[in-house]
């Protein structure tokens, strides 16, 4: 006959070891001031930390933490992942920063809550959402 075997589920919650690892990557640049972007959709929060000219400096999402499905959209895989880059800003010598927040997700205030209380201070909170000046277009009148 032989073993019966088990359906486990997996990759669902949130992972410990991801988070440990994005931490244990570190930059010898120091950046005493940056600009936040915040990418909040739906299905993903997305969070990229520049220096004041722009390039790239840290980044992470709810997915790169482990989230997976629809747990990758709520407000606590946002808060974690701004808790994330809040650590890994101090260990670059962060002070301040400027916010610059796109997308209408639920995670939108949650990462900016767990940015702001590790302690950066932050100058100024931008929204950005991209907004359509037409519109989709009309629908066709009605034939009858």
């Amino acid at each position: 006959m032989g073993k019966k075997r088990t359906a486990q589920k997996g990759g669902a919650g949130y992972n410990s070891e991801m988070r440990a690892r994005s931490l244990a990557r570190g930059s010898k640049k120091k950046v005493p001031h940056g600009i936040l972007h915040i990418q909040a959709t739906y299905n993903n929060t997305k969070l990229l930390l520049t220096d004041k000219e722009g390039r790239a400096v840290l980044w992470s999402s709810s997915g790169s933490l482990g989230f997976g499905g629809t747990r990758k959209g709520t407000p606590y895989a946002a808060a974690k992942v701004g808790e994330l880059i809040g650590e890994q800003s101090q260990l670059l010598g962060m002070q301040s920063a400027d916010v610059i927040v796109r997308g209408v997700g639920a995670g939108r205030e949650a990462a900016l809550r767990a940015f702001a209380n590790k302690g950066i201070e932050l100058h100024s909170i931008r929204d950005e959402t991209p907004r359509p000046f037409n519109g989709p277009r009309a629908p066709k009148p009605r034939r009858v």
